[in-house]
């Protein structure tokens, strides 16, 4: 595993990277967060600007993007803590501090989860369907394509992945675990290539692997929970700055930052989402194109 993520080191591109240091406004003897420390690209930006006496929490519920961060940073300035993010205001107060200046969120997977074909993310895994951030959890994409019943799929498929071909899917997903289980990425990205009839501009199982990756990992609730617990969690004039990938994770932000604004709560630091420049999405950083930093400040 230590190899495979070492290898991804040189893929691993930060999304806005300068766009987010500048939201975030890093503070010399500041005190933040980063609540998805992933292979650690945000992270190693943060800590340039710190000082001395600053400090950053790195957090990650994936034990091994975790534990590969821990060995690139190498900076006795960070806390790290193996939890969801949702639970960002006890890990706070457990490392040490009633209120911190900044919180990121760079939400969605990883390359390394992406990459690393046995944690079945990938299209073409031939590893058993996974999909955890989380190792430690119970539920897998497994458990859900081979025991749920179809009104459930169905549901999931169009709730969290804004599938409009649901039902199809669905059916036949049930239809053809009748006959053996569907056990790998590549059984079930070929199944749903089969109710497109082909291949599109995007590989047609896309939103199937969204909606089952998040409904796995819980994803928007643990965002609701985080946003919510951060207005605790920032001192006065403190910045909260997410990064999201679909309209789901979006429409829960911009949501939240629009009703904190109407409450007095915290300060609008975008009107509008800031997208990832033109050279960014199409040459540097493919992977950042339909990302959307939003950002706050409590007041």
């Amino acid at each position: 595993m230590e190899k495979q993520l070492e290898e991804l080191k040189p893929l691993h591109c930060p999304v806005m990277v300068e766009e987010v240091m500048e939201m975030l406004n890093v503070q010399s003897e500041g005190v933040y967060m980063d609540g998805t420390l992933g292979l650690g690209g945000h992270a190693a930006e943060i800590l340039k600007r710190l000082g001395d006496n600053g400090r950053l929490i790195g957090v990650d519920k994936d034990g091994d993007a975790l534990s590969y961060a821990a060995k690139r940073l190498q900076d006795s300035r960070v806390c790290y803590v193996r939890e969801d993010f949702s639970h960002l205001g006890h890990i706070i107060k457990d490392c040490g501090y009633a209120a911190i200046d900044g919180i990121l969120l760079d939400l969605g997977m990883s390359m390394a989860q992406v990459k690393t074909m046995d944690r079945g993310f990938s299209f073409n895994s031939e590893s058993r369907l996974d999909m955890r951030m989380d190792t430690r959890a119970s539920l897998t994409a497994w458990e859900v394509v081979n025991r749920y019943k179809i009104e459930k799929i169905e549901e999931i498929l169009r709730e969290y992945g804004e599938e409009s071909r649901s039902a199809k899917i669905a059916k036949a997903i049930v239809s053809d675990r009748k006959r053996t289980s569907i056990d790998t990425c590549r059984d079930l990205a070929a199944l749903v290539e089969r109710q497109y009839g082909g291949r599109g501009k995007s590989h047609p199982a896309t939103k199937t692997f969204q909606a089952l990756r998040i409904y796995v990992n819980g994803e928007l609730t643990a965002l609701q929970g985080a946003l919510e617990a951060s207005e605790a969690a920032l001192r006065a004039g403190g910045r909260l700055c997410v990064i999201s990938y679909h309209s789901l994770e979006d429409r829960c932000v911009k949501s939240f930052f629009k009703n904190e604004k109407a409450k007095g709560t915290f300060n609008l630091l975008t009107v509008k989402p800031i997208t990832p420049s033109a050279l960014e999405a199409r040459q540097k950083n493919p992977a950042a194109r339909s990302a959307k930093l939003r950002g706050g400040q409590r007041l």
